[in-house]
């Protein structure tokens, strides 16, 4: 069983033959991992990783038409005005797709399960917005919130077609909902203003005969149920020091999909004595193992983590994977 069978599997609720394994590394470690193991490509081959996380696709917005939008009008881009400017990146241009295409064939000859990254929501118009002035315009400006919502559908729908052709095995939607408590807006204005847009993105990249995943952080538990009616077939980080415990998932959500994470980059790696990291790591392990959970970090490890504790870690979780 190649490391694409195994997540497939372990998707579909299917048997595996270990857990397997994955990690956000590379973004605040590159430099440390690569002086210590001539590549990031080499830490992940060390570690034999089952899952590879893919960017490189456009983005969704030009930043210098925000910035046009913004120089006239007091800084900011209302909802109003930027739906009536075409502000979005071509999905189309050809030179957009050819290093996520490479990407891809890199981590195909391993034999990894490849995931792309791509813009949900609520995250992607934080960008053009600013977080604090989405949320006030989520109320303020709730019609030409729906529009714009509705008018990125169709460019998601797009991006993801692209993926798959570009040889994606899952598009991986990111569009933070949580803070560290709570929702950051009620279940109300998540299930009028995101639910059905999310739905019909998801409905689109399952017709396309790929999985569909869930990058969120914070507290989710609200409308987890109304990830299950969107079709989600993984969530990431389902994050337990938010409130998302492992009882909750595994007494209502095991048999709905699957997670991905349980190294915790806010109260475990890079934070705990090595003793104690050990300690957190097996106990993650003895909760999840065997279920349809993908051992990950909850977000990019930080920059304050050494190597040496990174690769404890990782020395530490491959075996637990194999026992």
């Amino acid at each position: 069983m190649n490391s694409t069978e195994r997540v497939r599997n372990l998707l579909l609720g299917k048997p595996v033959d270990r857990q397997p394994l994955y990690g956000w590394v590379s973004a605040n470690l590159k430099g440390q991992i690569t002086e210590r193991w001539g590549s990031v490509a080499a830490f992940e081959d060390k570690y034999e990783f089952d899952m590879a996380h893919i960017f490189d696709g456009p983005l969704a917005f030009s930043k210098s038409m925000l910035a046009r939008i913004r120089e006239e009008n007091d800084g900011e881009v209302p909802p109003d005005v930027l739906l009536e400017n075409d502000c979005y990146h071509s999905v189309d241009n050809p030179a957009a797709w050819d290093r996520m295409k490479r990407s891809i064939e890199h981590h195909k000859q391993r034999g990894r399960f490849c995931y792309v990254q791509t813009p949900g929501f609520f995250e992607c118009f934080n960008d053009a917005f600013g977080i604090e002035n989405h949320l006030m315009y989520l109320l303020m400006y709730p019609d030409e919130i729906a529009a714009l919502y509705a008018r990125h559908v169709d460019w998601v729908k797009r991006y993801a077609e692209h993926c798959v052709a570009a040889g994606a095995d899952m598009v991986h939607i990111s569009d933070d909902w949580g803070a560290q408590k709570d929702l950051m807006f009620s279940p109300e204005i998540w299930k009028e203003m995101i639910y059905p847009n999310m739905k019909k993105v998801v409905d689109h990249i399952h017709s396309l005969g790929v999985f569909a995943s869930l990058h969120s952080d914070g507290c989710i538990a609200k409308i987890a149920d109304g990830i299950v009616d969107i079709g989600f077939d993984m969530v990431h980080p389902w994050q337990e020091n938010a409130g998302m415990s492992h009882e909750l998932y595994l007494e209502k959500y095991a048999d709905k999909f699957a997670i991905l994470g349980g190294i915790c980059v806010q109260s475990a790696i890079g934070i705990l004595e090595r003793k104690d990291l050990e300690k957190e790591i097996r106990r993650v392990f003895a909760n999840l193992k065997g279920k349809r959970w993908v051992c990950c970090t909850s977000h990019f490890v930080q920059n304050h983590c050494t190597v040496e504790d990174l690769e404890f870690a990782y020395d530490l979780a491959y075996r637990l994977a194999r026992e």
